[in-house]
């Protein structure tokens, strides 16, 4: 819990450290908030001046004609600025105006935005952006901590014809303790779980909402000094229920009303002369919610920080006007009391936080956060003053990059800055799909112009292809088939023939084989898979594998480029992953065993890849039914993704107990769920099994079967349920990691990965769970470090 309380002395906070910088011009503006200084032959910037340009937009609207807005600096390669600052937390605030600039088309804009350690903005596209949220200019809100004197920030354009721009850049210091949780400070509360949460230093914030409820907007120089925008029309969100008293009421209280907010840079006075509530009726309130609705980007926790100040002071009574608050549909206050919280004292403003995890869904670009009062049964109204929203930075990745809005523009309207690669396709495609289908198709021409690219359209006349067609009948949604037929010739060249030297691994389907492609000179690195006659996968699997992957994009999947298929030879082509499988980096090699967080975190990963198979890819539930930690696979960046697809299969969707019958059971030894030997129904919970194994597999570093073992530690899965049930889990602990893990995560880690080894399917947690527990169990262990550093 959250509450600040009165101090003796209240003053509007001073920001020791303050830049507000205008981009692209040496001119000193101001546009009634704020004066802006010009970055022009200014030592803030840390390299690569010389390479950017400065330009005014070639048109300008009336609501960017003033402030950062009327100049940019533009860049087609990366540019950085470097500011002077005192340690700790800093508001970072960018402002883009995205517009057609000289030699720099509108649509051509899209980079990437790091700070510190930070990645604040990836492949982002500000025309989108803007022309999503139907405003001319966008603006983006972060908060980092700065450990030493400098917050660094760079701009990277994300493809070799893109630019990088900016037109405002403020950097503003702020008071240590308002939003990040102090290091003697337990947290708040994780909606759904027992676990306190607390926002350390180690990670970033990002605004998404800052909202004044019930009244107008606070403009950024009427707040404490912080230059935060409150804003109004909190109505905007508001779900509209079907009687009148549900949809809530803007109340204006009394202006004389001697409000107190402590400490005072908390929030303007003003914010709590406004609320909504509902009206007097008790009977009817019994039934009505309150309810905001907020888009936010899914596969992130967000802090939510909710405003009161009980707008009735002249009732003393505690157990008046109590309420419930549910975020994201769960139940995250019982029987709030805003009088009991402030102590009885009339006027004083409070503030009480929560997070909530919102899981990744790969199938929508935003999803909807539900913000919820209700009326306890005693009492008779429910209230609030203002709301502030927080995505807070993935753990281990430090990402706080969403994706960019969906573009729904036709096919023949779009601008290419190629014009080496002409498609022409009937009906409407979504923009961010184009744009990788160009990248492909680009990539793809320069390795063959021989070859023909092998592009299906689910149509309602059937495709012809080397491939068969069974899969037009499972109805997926996906209108985008697209894979690369080569031709052997290219095989031979990218291997050497075949060359036993470029062999990088072996598996039941053959030898894989690190290759070599040139794309106009450029050289592209690819693994390629190799079918020997000898394997006991067939010519199933391998054209399995190809129909899978041809329909599934995701960036913890790995990603088919194409295949050879003729009379002698089957092969497939993929992205080649430079850091191997997992298996390499837990034993068995002389690799450098991987630190706990670094393993958490390709768990975390591997788990999002799988989630998305089982709920998000069709309409149909993939089960990989091969998952192990040879096929949990690590780019240059140690990225996992999920391969092998030659066993997977389509199930149904919707219910975790529906099955694939099989004939025989297929799989790895050691991994195979006991429901699935026993009955043949293959479900997704047998992925769940499977990837049970994979954890204590990560978490202890030996095989799942070893055959020469004690009978008690042949099989990993039943020897981890042994030592868990006679309390000697932390003897079979990688020796490597012994004193590396806190105790809340150890014991978090252990109960998911036994909940997921459960002998019944259905008392095995989904996916989304199971990533919802690990990504928790990976804040313990940060907040553990964080809190042993001080």
């Amino acid at each position: 819990m959250t509450i600040l309380f009165l101090s003796t002395h209240l003053q509007a906070y001073k920001p020791v450290d303050r830049f507000t910088i205008s981009c692209g011009t040496t001119i000193e503006s101001f546009d009634d908030e704020r004066t802006w200084t010009g970055d022009t032959n200014s030592n803030l910037f840390l390299s690569h001046q010389d390479g950017t340009v400065s330009a005014n937009a070639t048109t300008q609207s009336p609501s960017s004609n003033q402030g950062p807005y009327t100049t940019a600096r533009l860049s087609r390669s990366q540019f950085n600025y470097s500011f002077p600052v005192s340690p700790g937390p800093k508001f970072l605030r960018l402002f883009f105006y995205p517009a057609s600039y000289p030699y720099f088309p509108r649509t051509d804009a899209s980079f990437t935005v790091h700070s510190n350690q930070f990645t604040l903005l990836n492949a982002f596209n500000a025309s989108l952006n803007a022309d999503a949220e139907k405003t001319k200019t966008v603006f983006k809100e972060y908060i980092i901590n700065v450990d030493g004197d400098r917050l660094n920030l760079s701009f990277t354009p994300s493809q070799p014809n893109s630019y990088a721009f900016i037109n405002g850049i403020e950097v503003l210091s702020m008071p240590g303790d308002l939003y990040y949780t102090s290091a003697n400070d337990t947290g708040f509360k994780l909606v759904g779980s027992d676990t306190p949460f607390g926002v350390r230093t180690n990670t970033a914030l990002q605004t998404e909402y800052r909202i004044k409820v019930g009244g107008q907007g606070i403009s950024p120089r009427n707040d404490t000094g912080l230059f935060r925008n409150w804003a109004g029309h909190d109505e905007d969100y508001l779900i509209k229920g079907k009687a009148p008293e549900s949809n809530g009421q803007p109340g204006d209280l009394d202006s004389k009303m001697n409000i107190t907010v402590n400490p005072d840079y908390v929030a303007p006075k003003e914010l709590y002369r406004t609320a909504r509530d509902m009206d007097t009726n008790a009977t009817r309130n019994k039934t009505l919610k309150l309810t905001w609705v907020f888009p936010v980007d899914s596969g992130f926790t967000y802090m939510l920080r909710l405003h009161f100040c009980d707008p009735y002071p002249t009732s003393n009574n505690t157990s008046d006007r109590k309420f419930f608050v549910y975020i994201g549909s769960e139940l995250a206050e019982d029987q709030a009391g805003v009088m009991g919280w402030s102590q009885k004292q009339n006027g004083l403003a409070v503030q009480k936080n929560y997070a909530v995890l919102i899981p990744k869904n790969d199938t929508q670009r935003k999803v909807n956060l539900f913000l919820q009062m209700q009326p306890y049964a005693s009492s008779s109204n429910a209230f609030l003053n203002g709301v502030e929203i927080f995505k807070i930075s993935e753990a281990g990745s430090n990402n706080l990059a969403g994706p960019n809005p969906q573009n729904d523009m036709p096919l023949q309207e779009r601008k290419r800055s190629s014009k080496t690669v002409r498609i022409v396709v009937a009906g409407v495609v979504s923009g961010v799909v184009l744009i990788s289908l160009v990248v492909y198709f680009i990539f793809l021409s320069g390795i063959s112009k021989r070859c023909p690219l092998l592009v299906f359209w689910r149509t309602k006349s059937k495709s012809k292809s080397t491939l068969t067609n069974k899969f037009w009948a499972h109805s997926w949604d996906s209108s985008d088939l697209l894979c690369h037929r080569f031709y052997l010739v290219d095989i031979k060249a990218a291997t050497n023939n075949f060359d036993k030297a470029s062999i990088v691994g072996v598996g039941g389907f053959g030898d894989v084989y690190k290759g070599c492609f040139h794309n106009g000179g450029y050289p592209v690195v690819v693994a390629i898979k190799r079918l020997k006659a000898s394997s006991k996968q067939g010519t199933e699997e391998f054209l399995n594998e190809i129909e899978m992957l041809s329909q599934l994009r995701h960036r913890h999947l790995v990603s088919l480029i194409g295949y050879c298929n003729n009379s002698k030879e089957k092969i497939l082509v993929y992205r080649f992953m430079t850091r191997g499988n997992l298996r390499d980096h837990l034993y068995g090699t002389k690799k450098p065993p991987l630190p706990w967080k670094q393993r958490l975190q390709i768990c975390i990963e591997a788990a999002h890849g799988l989630h998305y198979l089982h709920s998000c890819a069709a309409k149909h539930a993939i089960i990989h039914s091969d998952v192990k930690t040879t096929n949990i696979l690590l780019d240059e960046n140690w990225v996992a993704k999920v391969s092998d697809f030659g066993l997977s299969r389509i199930g149904p969707m919707g219910t975790s107990e529906a099955h694939v019958s099989t004939t025989a059971v297929k799989g790895s030894f050691g991994y195979l769920d006991p429901e699935y030997c026993n009955r043949q129904h293959l479900t997704v919970k047998s992925d769940v099994y499977s990837f049970g194994v994979v954890l204590f597999e990560v978490l202890c570093a030996r095989p799942p079967l070893i055959h020469t073992a004690d009978p008690k530690q042949e099989s990993l899965a039943k020897w981890v349920k042994h030592c868990y049930q006679s309390g000697t889990m932390k003897h079979i602990v990688d020796p490597t990691l012994k004193g590396s893990i806190s105790s809340e995560c150890f014991a978090l880690f252990c109960n998911v990965g036994l909940s997921c080894l459960s002998e019944v399917g259905n008392q095995r947690p989904s996916m989304n769970q199971v990533i919802a527990t690990l990504q928790a169990a990976l804040q313990l262990e940060l907040r553990n470090e964080a809190s042993s550093s001080h």
